[in-house]
């Protein structure tokens, strides 16, 4: 996608960007969290939750927004069934999923601060939609933090369970899982 330098720019993450990539991530966590989460659940999801899965990016699976030479945003999905960071080493992660019968999993969004609110995770989400429709598959699950329920509320995602997840620092941290049809895709 073409444009000039201050036009957000959607691509395929590359592996060299990782380490610009974390740092989004924790910029985002570290502005965005304390709106809803305490200062110790903020540090623990900074720790735990915002570090870049190196898996997406191999897969190519793993978008980012780019203005002007900085990274603002970034986002992508899995075909993987490992379902969010603060999972870390959970059994069989590396599994691919079935597209028939398992959903795609969104994973890692995050916007810098002063980015939000621009539609930036929405051109992601339609990214994410795109390419697993692709793959062949019909549903996309995710499981959000509190910031983000509003984008994947209005990008059509329905909350199939709320619940506490306990970082591997025992902090606990308020979550919603969503799951929403992928538009176009073909329902047996």
């Amino acid at each position: 996608m073409e444009g000039s330098a201050i036009d957000p720019v959607l691509r395929v993450a590359r592996l060299d960007e990782a380490d610009a990539i974390d740092g989004l991530m924790k910029r985002s966590t570290r502005d965005i969290f304390p709106a809803v989460y305490t200062a110790k659940q903020t540090a623990s999801a900074i720790r735990h939750i915002s570090a870049v899965d190196p898996t997406l990016l191999r897969d190519r699976t793993y978008y980012v927004v780019e203005v002007g030479g900085e990274l603002v945003a970034c986002g992508g999905w899995s075909k993987r069934a490992k379902l969010y960071s603060g999972s870390v080493g959970a059994e069989g992660d590396d599994r691919l999923l079935d597209p028939a019968t398992e959903a795609a999993h969104v994973r890692a969004m995050f916007t810098r601060s002063d980015w939000t609110r621009r539609g930036l995770g929405r051109r992601i989400l339609e990214a994410c939609e795109q390419a697993a429709r692709a793959a062949g598959f019909r549903t996309l699950t995710l499981v959000a933090t509190l910031p983000g329920l509003p984008l994947y509320e209005s990008f059509g995602f329905q909350v199939t369970g709320r619940d506490d997840i306990t970082m591997p620092d025992g902090v606990l941290l308020a979550c919603v899982w969503m799951d929403k049809p992928i538009d176009g895709a073909v329902i047996d």
